[in-house]
């Protein structure tokens, strides 16, 4: 009986022992290393170094240690705390080539098989979680190569500190202090061994970064000292080892050795007996001999071969076509896109990968190189009446908008007078085509409808009321909604947006958006105010019910306006009339009869008695009825003078306190 109570218990100190808060080792050298979980291009020597990529370009390696460690106590508590954690390693970075890239990370992550990419993203991260807190990925960056622009670290030769990110929190050129005061830079891609010191105190909460060349000791002063509480960041349970990644241009990455230690420091490893990486191989006089020979040859054949004078010609053609000269305000700008790789994701902007175009400009189809990702890349010419920089400031400004129901923008580009904008793709194209285009996609039911109607006026109050600054769109139509692989309605197209702070008036600007859908006090005055986008709304309200686009060339005259036509079915009292035959007897018919009534209220031609988005949404949910009897049929023309039009308001606010008056029903001034 009691060896099966000492049972239990001994396989419970067995497993906790795997998962132990004071795991120490050291690997002079890795020849006989044990409890090592490689990955990637990472691999041990014939003579026992740790190898985390070879000169291969676009390739990465891990090497992590095998068991995890236990990184947080009191994990139940309120606050969490981390514990003291020491690490020694040497490292070194030998290219064969002048330069090379892109460098290695220790790195203390959840996994042991991380998913990260090459070239800048060092194999810890890759484009689709970078930045994401939910990575808890906390690392230490030796980086020999500047990353893109568009992830604003674009220095090398540095020491940074990661947290969930590959931009560093903090970084510092390579160096170390001497006598304590100055300081020495060196390059990590020195080809001679370096050494590293890293000492995290879980009680002082302060993370020290030392390096130094191998034939240096330990520096007194670190090159880090940063303030930083890891209980946010780490998980109970983690894993320390490795990462390294190569690009376009490559090295090879080694760990001779490795001391680690948690809940005290990490032991000296015995330098004399590390094993030493391969060196590349050196040029002989015959290899020398070997390349003057070829390059005199392929010289002479150069000059011989006149035909390959058209191939260069076209070939600097091609470059002058993809070159582009950046100012120096562009910099200060991030979202930003290379025209050349824009170029080559569309295939050279190449008709077959045409998506649609208007009186804005084209869109292409693109799949971004580097990431493989499909995006919709929209080309458009610069407006005359506003400056680029202004421009694209709201550009990127509306790049960091987040909603379910609006089109991401992720980026720009400029090049010459050409402004682009690249959004993600919808693979469901613009709701247009599903409304007039029906025999090619398919017809859309009407409970589609109702909730791509949903989604839109949801995205739009977004932008009105719970973004930071007020956003309004000035081009709301049913080819720029954009439908996403569950029909969900998204609206889309931030090219002619424009953005004012709360309790503001817009500046005067150029009248710009689509015939049928422009408010009409926009084309007095040129302000766009959130309720000329109401204004656009209510007439795609009545365009998704109808199926009509709003004027109809070859309709009747009394229907070649859609407004119109809707309104007399309203005041005839047969207003289903209206509704889209291809539909058939297929709808709610409360909700068309809500719709195409919601449509009229919203697109009156006074914009002071039109609901505001969140009354429209109420309205749509039923959380609010729609007052039958508040006008649905006046224009600007039934009121002569202000006096008229301000007894009117009145009336309205005192027939419904929960319909119009919301906002929107004060006095004309």
């Amino acid at each position: 009986m009691a060896a099966f109570i000492v049972l239990p218990f001994l396989v419970l100190l067995l497993a906790s022992s795997s998962l132990s808060v004071n795991i120490d080792f050291t690997y002079n050298g890795f020849k006989s290393a044990t409890n090592l979980s490689l990955d990637g291009y990472a691999g041990i020597t014939s003579n026992g170094v740790l190898q985390l990529t070879n000169d291969t370009s676009k390739v990465t390696g891990h090497a992590f240690f095998s068991s995890p460690i236990q990184m947080l106590r009191n994990t139940r508590s309120m606050t969490p705390t981390t514990i003291s954690f020491s690490t020694i390693f040497v490292f070194d970075i030998i290219t064969a080539r002048k330069v090379g890239g892109h460098g290695l990370a220790f790195a203390v992550a959840p996994t042991k098989t991380l998913r990260g990419g090459c070239c800048r993203y060092l194999g810890l991260l890759n484009s689709s979680n970078n930045g994401n807190s939910s990575n808890h990925v906390f690392a230490i960056e030796f980086d020999t190569i500047p990353k893109s622009s568009m992830l604003v670290d674009i220095h090398e030769n540095e020491v940074g500190v990661d947290i969930n990110s590959i931009v560093p929190n903090i970084s510092i050129t390579t160096s170390y202090y001497a006598n304590n005061s100055k300081t020495v830079n060196f390059k990590l891609e020195s080809g001679q061994p370096i050494q590293t010191w890293i000492n995290y105190d879980g009680v002082a909460k302060i993370l020290n970064v030392t390096v130094a060349p191998f034939s240096v000791g330990k520096p007194s002063r670190p090159l880090i000292s940063l303030p930083i509480d890891l209980s946010p960041i780490l998980k109970k349970y983690m894993y320390v080892g490795f990462s390294s990644s190569t690009g376009e241009i490559s090295s090879s990455h080694y760990i001779l050795g490795w001391s680690f230690r948690a809940n005290g420091m990490a032991r000296s490893l015995d330098l004399s007996h590390l094993p030493l990486p391969p060196q590349p191989m050196k040029d002989s006089p015959t290899s020398k001999f070997s390349r003057i020979k070829i390059g005199v040859i392929s010289s002479i054949a150069m000059l011989l071969l006149v035909a390959l004078a058209f191939f260069v010609s076209w070939h600097l053609r091609q470059r002058a076509k993809l070159a582009e000269t950046l100012e120096d305000w562009e910099l200060d700008y991030p979202h930003r896109f290379a025209y050349k790789d824009l170029y080559k994701a569309t295939k050279g902007f190449k008709e077959t990968e045409l998506l649609g175009s208007g009186g804005f400009g084209l869109v292409y189809k693109g799949t971004l190189p580097c990431s493989g990702e499909e995006v919709a890349v929209k080309k458009i010419s610069s407006n005359s009446r506003q400056g680029v920089r202004e421009f694209v400031a709201e550009v990127v400004c509306l790049g960091r908008m987040r909603h379910r129901n609006l089109v991401q923008l992720q980026g720009w580009c400029k090049r010459n007078e050409e402004l682009l904008l690249v959004y993600e793709l919808m693979p469901n194209g613009s709701l247009d085509t599903f409304l007039f285009e029906g025999e090619k996609c398919g017809l859309l039911s009407w409970d589609q409808r109702f909730k791509i109607l949903k989604g839109v006026a949801l995205g739009l109050l977004y932008l009105h009321e719970e973004w930071e600054q007020v956003v309004v769109h000035r081009d709301i139509k049913s080819s720029n909604v954009l439908l996403d692989a569950d029909m969900n309605g998204r609206l889309g197209d931030f090219g002619l947006a424009r953005l004012y702070d709360r309790g503001k008036n817009p500046h005067t600007t150029l009248m710009v958006g689509t015939f049928g859908y422009i408010a009409p006090e926009v084309s007095r005055t040129g302000k766009p105010m959130a309720s000329s986008d109401v204004f656009a709304y209510g007439i795609l309200l009545l365009e998704v019910a109808c199926g009509r686009r709003p004027i109809q060339h070859d309709a009747p005259m009394e229907q070649l306006l859609l407004k119109d036509w809707v309104r007399e079915c309203k005041m005839r009292g047969q207003i289903l009339e209206a509704v889209d035959p291809k539909l058939g007897e297929s709808y709610v018919k409360e909700e068309v009869d809500l719709v195409l009534k919601l449509g009229l209220v919203c697109s009156q031609s006074i914009p002071e008695v039109r609901p505001t988005m969140r009354q429209v949404i109420q309205y749509l949910n039923r959380d609010d009825s729609l007052a039958d009897d508040v006008a649905l049929v006046f224009s600007e023309a039934d009121f002569l003078d202000l006096a008229s039009l301000n007894s009117y308001l009145s009336s309205i606010a005192t027939v419904s306190s929960s319909s119009l008056s919301g906002g929107r029903c004060e006095r004309v001034r």
